[in-house]
């Protein structure tokens, strides 16, 4: 059976480090939190704790006294059982719905509950809730967690395979059993929810919430929020742990991930009738736990923000049980970027795609650290003076052909943008930066980027 961890659940690895990844402070004072999530286009950040409080961080880092909604009293906590999961309506902002997942009190059962903001846009109406959807869960593990709102408007809701080792009820498999499934519901058609049409099991047999079948523990997936990707992390069993990536448009043919017939790329248990490697979903990334420590991955999110170029292109996601940040690419590596003390809980975008991360109970930013002047040097450019004061140069020795320049806080935001005319030397006045340490990128006429450090006194 896979060790049970205090907390949480399983991970990835191949034995490249690189120290780009850094974590930037942005909020403390935090139990045991489980999820970041924000409605569209808000700048506050949601965070769940796990023993039901979610509460309210602003864009400053400030944290609101008073949470957004108290549910300890309606949910069983601890171990992997709790307030698990927090998605915003797409039209939150009219319609004012935002849905939780939790474990139950009194028997532990999986609940997908609606509830309304009220009046105050920094508190909710905790008498509002209605419940959607509840599946019953035969042990206290593999509750799953994450709700996510796809691309094509429907409420995505990952679950566990009912918890116990190697799913002995072998629910993954059974078209007939919620657990092991990631559901897809259509909040909007019918009360308490609708079936999407093109769902797969929809007018033949099997669930008709189901929308795919084969998964342990997918306690954490997301969404890429520019083109409706899924990417899933799926807790592994004792050996491997994988990480699913479906393209958008998201197919309705009853996709299988494979559990428990096989454990990542690997064959686990073919009993029951499972079907050939060849007609499940392969991952796009596995790795094995080994001597390394890992054992569970906390699944991330495709980085789309602008903030941090290296980061583009990439899935980033941590293991649980060293707390190592790491990124898989587009063709499947696996690079280990940054080992933080404690545990790595959950990760969080904001709305725009920056992403932020659990240490403990300390909320930071993911930043790139590897901003050096290597690429400006080797390619004839050069910032003086450095620090500055109210302004610096930008010399272009080898007459490359620029473009623009932005100067970028710690918090990712673009604080100055100018473009490039001279060819040789340009002045960037930066009179009203504030003291501190700030990213520069410059942009070529055919798109490549160049990043360096600035320090303005």
């Amino acid at each position: 059976m896979k060790k049970i961890i205090p907390f949480i659940f399983g991970l990835l690895t191949i034995p490249a480090f690189a120290q780009t990844i850094g974590l930037q402070s942005f909020a403390t004072g935090f139990s045991s939190p489980v999820e970041i999530a924000h409605p569209a286009n808000d700048a506050r950040l949601f965070v769940v704790q796990q023993g039901g409080l979610i509460r309210i961080v602003n864009a400053n880092g400030t944290v609101n006294t008073t949470p957004f909604i108290n549910l300890s009293t309606v949910i069983v906590s601890g171990g992997e059982r709790g307030l698990l999961g927090l998605a915003f309506h797409p039209n939150y902002a009219t319609n004012g719905y935002f849905y939780v997942n939790y474990t139950r009190a009194g028997d532990g059962a999986t609940v997908i509950a609606r509830y309304t903001v009220s009046s105050d846009p920094n508190v909710a109406d905790a008498s509002s809730g209605t419940v959607l959807l509840t599946v019953a869960q035969p042990f206290s593990n593999h509750n799953g967690g994450s709700i996510k709102f796809g691309p094509d408007g429907y409420l995505y809701i990952g679950m566990g395979d009912g918890g116990s080792g190697g799913d002995p009820g072998n629910r993954a498999q059974n078209i007939n059993d919620n657990l092991g499934k990631m559901l897809r519901i259509d909040v909007d058609s019918a009360s308490p929810y609708g079936i999407p049409p093109t769902n797969p099991y929809v007018g033949v047999a099997g669930n008709d919430e189901i929308w795919a079948i084969g998964l342990r523990n997918p306690w954490k997936f997301s969404f890429n929020r520019l083109n409706g990707d899924l990417w899933i992390a799926d807790v592994g069993q004792n050996a491997i742990e994988e990480v699913n990536k479906t393209a958008n448009p998201l197919p309705n043919t009853g996709l299988n991930f494979g559990w428990r017939c096989y454990e990542g790329n690997v064959a686990y248990d073919n009993s029951g009738g499972c079907p050939t490697y060849a007609n499940t979903v392969a991952p796009i990334s596995v790795y094995t736990h080994g001597s390394t420590g890992r054992c569970s991955i906390t699944g991330g999110y495709f980085y789309t923000g602008t903030a941090f170029p290296n980061f583009t292109n990439k899935y980033i996601f941590a293991d649980y049980c060293t707390a190592e940040i790491g990124w898989i690419d587009t063709l499947g590596n696996i690079t280990w970027g940054y080992n933080a003390t404690g545990v790595i809980t959950t990760f969080g975008e904001d709305k725009d795609g920056e992403l932020y991360v659990f240490n403990g109970g300390s909320l930071f930013k993911l930043i790139d650290t590897s901003l050096t002047t290597d690429d400006f040097s080797q390619n004839g450019l050069s910032l003086y003076p450095n620090p500055a004061n109210d302004q610096f140069f930008l010399k272009n020795s080898s007459a490359v052909e620029l473009s623009s320049l932005k100067i970028i806080d710690l918090t990712g935001k673009t604080i100055h943008t100018q473009k490039l005319t001279e060819t040789e030397v340009n002045t960037i006045n930066i009179s009203g930066v504030a003291r501190g340490i700030y990213s520069v990128t410059i942009e070529t006429q055919t798109g490549k980027l160049f990043q360096s450090k600035l320090a303005v006194k």
